[in-house]
């Protein structure tokens, strides 16, 4: 098994180039730490104090990009490109609103390594051009899986499609356009119905892939909890009053790095996998309008690993059977608690929302050691670099200022490293580049209510301490609005690198070193959170805070397109390289080779590239296509003489144990670029009939 490189980190070469230029620490005053509670707020609470009705609806649509010639992103490793699908990438929408105040909020977790500031910020402005002031920043709250084994070059800041090698297009339109039209379905569904509440925890599908930092928390704080990591899922189930079952959100905090950085195909990794277990046991149809939709949503997950074995292990045979072990641990708990759940989820909806200058934020003695305290100009230390313990990369973790070991952290210490930035060994300081910063600095804060349960929406990865400190400050405030838990939906509406303890900063493990605003990065967090949730208690308004760049017109690539596609002369797109055999058992895999097209040409959204056919009387019938998981599409170069422009397509279907006997056929379609007119068209290939036994 090959190393693996942990997520996010540039190349040891470009980060040691571009560190050159350090920043002062700004500061901005910060707000009051209290505030009253208003009769405003008091009547608002009591309106929706027993509620219990809702209006809910979901909608699910495809975001997958190119599956072939584009980085992957996660892994920052320039080589790893998409080279087929195992599993297409969804967005997964939810509308609950609240009729006894009248509010409304949106929830999408979506098939994404992060959520960039730019999709958000244009989802938003789609959805204001449908539905005017419906939906804002305040009210959406997008959230991503985190997985390592999508395409990338969707960011409008530098650092993320580094290893890419540039923004991407395409894919962007795509995301963009996926959650927003998973966000219209579900507007579209809205209905009368209930949300229901359940939670257990899950004990064996994650590791804490920091302990050495982690133990360096207070032992007291420590001792309030059974483990290093978070093993509580939560889960709200989603039914209309007339007894459609709508669907299902939960909430478990664990990496997507089921698969490695030797993985090519497009996947949901771990998440993914489990979200398709559920929606195939509830016959959910992926081209409906209206189906039911099964959300396995991201939590403070920055120090946790599915790799419980250690390292890169996570229990199966290889990375495939990892994904699926952990994936099937995190859906067979979410069938129990949605099966069982009976406690009524009450209240009303209600947010706030701010953008916060992360990098100029006065911290106040009382969210500090006592001190009053400011975060930093946005860096990376030199053991981001090194990657985590589930994905070694270059050098070592914990090269920290407080103790120096070798000439490098030497070096970088005395002539880098600010004093803002304490511990850290900078490497590169991403908020000084120019013309842009290489990161956000302007980032979203919000805090969701769904009755008596809180969402807290982070453009980061928390670690499991920093995210136990959050919503224990949110619980805090809100408990006498009748919210009794408070969650953490990570990688939300932005990103920004990890989110670290002051205790696990000065450690600086991969987590640390990857804090970009500095060793009281939680601290102001916590305080600008804090404020969110006192003015919803007292029902006050916030200021918006102010506006974060839109970079979309400052975007560049050095990516190639498609210039042509060829196949030799005797041959047509879509003709067979290797074809089925006559006849396979049930648990054999059919392989079938085409003359293919590059799947740039068409993303095929809401589509396939494959289907298995069943033939039913002179009719045949889809069975699995290459959203299914017994299937994969995989494209490679053949760069046939003399035109170079040649590429085969490899479908595979591992047939099913419960697979009815009966006559098959494996059908491709795809689209050929010319290099004569530029048009691209479409084209198909059938196997030859073949009988499963």
């Amino acid at each position: 098994m090959q190393r693996r490189v942990s997520p996010w980190r540039p190349s040891l070469a470009a980060a040691l180039a571009l560190a050159l230029t350090q920043g002062a620490c700004d500061s901005r005053p910060s707000d009051e730490v209290e505030a009253p509670v208003s009769t405003l707020g008091a009547t608002l609470a009591d309106s929706c104090a027993a509620n219990t009705h809702f209006q809910v609806g979901a909608g699910i649509y495809d975001i997958t990009g190119a599956a072939a010639e584009l980085g992957m992103m996660g892994y920052a490793m320039v080589e790893q490109k998409t080279a087929g699908i195992h599993q297409r990438l969804r967005s997964r929408a939810f509308v609950i609103a609240s009729p006894c105040n009248g509010k409304r909020a949106v929830f999408v977790n979506a098939d994404l390594g992060q959520i960039f500031q730019g999709v958000k910020q244009q989802v938003v402005e789609k959805l204001r051009a449908r539905y005017g002031t419906l939906y804002s920043d305040e009210n959406v709250l997008v959230s991503a899986t985190h997985t390592h084994s999508g395409p990338g070059g969707f960011s409008h800041y530098a650092l993320y499609n580094l290893t890419i090698l540039g923004f991407d297009q395409q894919n962007f339109d795509a995301i963009v356009e996926g959650i927003y039209q998973s966000i219209v379905r579900a507007h579209d569904n809205l209905a009368p119905g209930s949300i229901r509440v359940a939670s257990g925890d899950l004990f064996d599908a994650s590791l804490n892939r920091s302990p050495e930092a982690y133990l360096r928390n207070p032992a007291s704080e420590r001792a309030q909890y059974a483990a290093d990591r978070d093993t509580r899922m939560t889960l709200l189930r989603l039914q209309a009053d007339d007894g459609r079952e709508v669907g299902l959100i939960n909430w478990f905090a664990v990496h997507g790095t089921s698969l490695g950085n030797d993985n090519r195909l497009i996947h949901g990794d771990n998440k993914g996998y489990a979200a398709w277990l559920f929606e195939k046991a509830k016959g959910t149809n992926y081209t409906a309008a209206r189906t039911f939709v099964a959300a396995f949503a991201q939590g403070n997950e920055g120090d946790v690993t599915p790799n419980i074995l250690g390292g890169t292990n996570g229990g199966g045979a290889n990375d495939t059977e990892s994904t699926e072990l952990s994936g099937r641990k995190q859906y067979t708990l979410a069938r129990s608690l949605y099966d069982n759940a009976s406690a009524p989820l009450t209240g009303g909806v209600d947010f706030r929302h701010v953008y916060v200058k992360m990098d100029a934020v006065n911290v106040a003695p009382a969210y500090t050691d006592g001190q009053p305290r400011t975060t930093c100009t946005a860096a990376i230390g030199q053991s981001m670099l090194a990657g985590a313990e589930d994905g070694p990369g270059y050098g070592y973790e914990g090269a920290s200022c407080e103790r120096i070991h070798d000439a490098w952290t030497a070096i970088t210490c005395n002539l880098l490293t600010t004093s803002c930035q304490a511990e850290k060994p900078i490497v590169l300081e991403t908020g000084s580049q120019k013309p842009y910063p290489w990161t956000p600095e302007v980032l979203p804060l919000q805090v969701l209510r769904l009755g008596n349960v809180a969402l807290v929406a982070l453009p980061f990865e928390p670690t499991t301490m920093a995210g136990r400190r959050v919503r224990q400050q949110v619980l805090s405030r809100l408990a006498p609005l009748g919210v009794d838990q408070v969650l953490i939906a990570g990688l939300s509406n932005a990103y920004s690198g990890y989110l670290a303890t002051r205790e696990e900063y000065a450690k600086q493990d991969y987590e640390g070193a990857s804090t970009h605003f500095g060793p009281w990065t939680l601290a102001a967090v916590q305080q600008e959170v804090d404020t969110l949730a006192l003015a919803m208690r007292s029902g006050t308004s916030v200021a918006p805070g102010p506006t974060p760049r839109d970079l979309r017109g400052e975007q560049t690539t050095i990516q190639t397109g498609v210039v042509y596609d060829d196949k030799p002369l005797t041959k047509s797109f879509g003709s067979l390289v290797t074809d089925a055999r006559a006849a396979y058992a049930r648990n054999e895999t059919v392989s079938v080779k085409f003359w293919g097209g590059h799947p740039k040409n068409n993303l095929h959204i809401q589509g396939s590239y494959l289907q298995v056919q069943r033939k039913s009387g002179s009719t045949w019938v889809t069975v699995a296509d290459d959203a299914s998981w017994e299937t994969t599409y995989r494209w490679e170069r053949n760069n046939c003489f003399p035109t170079f422009g040649c590429s085969y397509v490899t479908i595979d279907w591992r047939i099913p144990s419960d697979t009815p006997a009966g006559t098959y056929r494996i059908r491709h379609e795809g689209d050929w670029k010319s290099g004569w007119d530029g048009l691209i068209r479409p084209y198909n290939g059938v196997s030859r009939e073949f009988t499963v036994n």
